[in-house]
């Protein structure tokens, strides 16, 4: 069994082929999908989906940094009120990205932090979204050590990155970048511990080789398992093993 940590399948994306593209996680080996939230407007998405295949799709809740504008506060409160009256895994998708826009950093951080206490409050592992942004991340939640787990999704950073995330308490979310030929990040993982991976796609974004240049699905989690066990040297059957049980230990509430 492998587990999806980080997949947008509910997005407008598979609106055609949903129910295709779950039979083929689920053919794949792929058996347990995490669905992290983005704002207020795909909550809905993430709840259907997760009605629709309640043994498969899980859901997190949370306004991703891209989607923190000028009424981020209201949204917020529209999130807050779903988290805590919902059933979900974890706070996320949260965290900073300065790729699209630096100039909302300050709502970003402000936003970041706030749905950070939540997880504290309500005992829920945390998924962070880190784009041109480890350094102002690493300010955000050092404070917080002792206080949060969860996921750093779509790793790409070094080895004293890697670190630093793990000293915390967190887990490293490795998806496609891992099989890209000159990422470089198959180099960085081959100095890190098993102990401290777990497998996502984000799809329908970053889609593995052999895949690239098509849409991401979950099914395609495979692929950068499949990649994990050629950097390791082991089998398959251990890197789902070990990946899965360390998703099961970040998401206690996953049945």
């Amino acid at each position: 069994m492998i587990i999806d940590t980080h997949s947008h399948i509910y997005g407008e994306q598979f609106d055609d082929d949903r129910k295709e593209v779950v039979e083929r996680a689920l053919a794949n080996g792929v058996e347990k999908i995490c669905l992290p939230n983005i704002d207020v407007d795909s909550i809905q998405q993430v709840k259907d989906l997760t009605a629709a295949y309640p043994d498969t799709c899980f859901p997190m809740m949370g306004l991703h940094p891209c989607s923190v504008g000028e009424d981020y506060q209201k949204d917020l409160a529209i999130i807050k009120e779903e988290l805590y009256n919902g059933d979900y895994i974890a706070v996320g998708e949260i965290g900073i990205d300065l790729y699209w826009d630096k100039t909302t950093l300050p709502q970003q951080v402000e936003a970041f932090k706030e749905q950070i206490e939540w997880s504290i409050d309500l005992g829920l592992p945390i998924v962070i979204h880190c784009r041109d942004s480890f350094d102002e991340i690493f300010e955000v939640i050092a404070p917080y050590k002792g206080k949060i787990t969860g996921i750093f999704h779509c790793f790409s950073g070094n080895v004293e990155q890697a670190k630093f995330i793990t000293d915390m308490g967190l887990y490293l979310g490795i998806g496609g970048v891992v099989t890209f030929k000159n990422a470089g990040l198959d180099k960085v993982v081959a100095q890190l511990s098993l102990e401290h991976l777990v497998v996502e796609t984000d799809s329908p974004y970053l889609t593995p080789s052999p895949h690239r240049g098509k849409r991401n699905e979950s099914s395609y989690t495979l692929n950068v398992a499949e990649k994990l066990a050629s950097i390791f040297e082991v089998g398959l059957d251990e890197i789902a093993q070990i990946t899965s049980d360390n998703a099961r230990k970040v998401f206690p509430t996953m049945i």
